[in-house]
């Protein structure tokens, strides 16, 4: 295990195959394998059915299910943790578009469902309810999925809520890739910390993803990017110390925002 101020990361921007979950779950498994200094391994928004908002309630996963269950058996033979996109089969019936946590002794951390739902999202899945900030590799963790990136309140939500790493999981498609660069770096920027960015790539079952998963440091500078429009596991060592010798820690200065004054005639 690396040092928690700095642990390596893999940002595992693979294409799904779509509708084959044992398929998906088989890649995760040969990438854990594979990679055994990574102590945090992320993967893409609907990695394990691939990314669909059709047939959800024969690819929808229980927590206590078989499949998640070879998941946290991965996550301890290797000793590394996890983070990855299911479609979650919730308690009172309906799906959500989950990311699941799982530490690197095989607990399941957290899982956070997707809050900001976006296009024909809004009819498939159940929107989440809460943000989550969980431990993984002994390092505070907050979650997000895609559209929520673009929405600067979550980012700084979980930031002062005591999240150290922000890790946002994807399934951006053309033409937003140049979008979601610019909140990549401004999310990790505006809250002082890194942000570990990754996508879906190639073309799924309706659109053409745009790869291009990143690491942003404190500064918001890119540190470590995936090519456009290929499978690529880019391992990062993750600093998560906050430089401040030319930039101020924004988070310390303003953890609120005062009220807006009514309009004058």
């Amino acid at each position: 295990m690396h040092s928690t101020d700095c642990p390596r990361i893999a940002l595992a921007q693979v294409r799904p195959s779509v509708g084959e979950p044992d398929s998906n779950l088989a890649v995760v498994e040969t990438a854990l394998a594979e990679h055994p200094d990574v102590d945090l391994m992320v993967w893409p928004e609907l990695f394990l059915p691939g990314y669909t908002t059709t047939s959800l309630a024969s690819l929808a996963e229980s927590l206590d299910g078989p499949r998640v269950e070879r998941l946290r058996a991965a996550a301890q033979r290797h000793d590394t943790a996890l983070v990855i996109g299911l479609a979650e089969q919730r308690a009172d019936g309906g799906v959500a578009n989950s990311a699941l946590a799982i530490d690197r002794d095989g607990r399941i951390a957290g899982c956070y469902r997707k809050i900001q739902l976006f296009g024909d999202e809004s009819e498939a899945f159940v929107p989440g309810e809460t943000l989550e900030i969980v431990e993984l590799a002994g390092v505070r963790v907050g979650l997000m999925i895609c559209f929520d990136i673009e929405f600067p309140e979550i980012g700084r939500a979980l930031a002062v809520g005591g999240a150290e790493l922000l890790v946002s999981i994807s399934a951006n498609m053309r033409p937003f890739g140049a979008d979601h660069r610019l909140c990549v770096q401004a999310r990790a920027l505006e809250n002082r910390r890194p942000h570990v960015y990754v996508n879906q790539v190639g073309q799924g079952e309706t659109f053409v993803f745009n790869g291009e998963s990143c690491h942003a440091d404190t500064a918001g500078r890119v540190r470590i990017a995936c090519p456009p429009h290929a499978d690529d596991i880019a391992i990062a060592d993750v600093s998560l110390h906050v430089e401040t010798e030319i930039r101020p820690d924004y988070l310390a200065l303003r953890r609120s925002v005062p009220p807006v004054g009514g309009a004058r005639s």
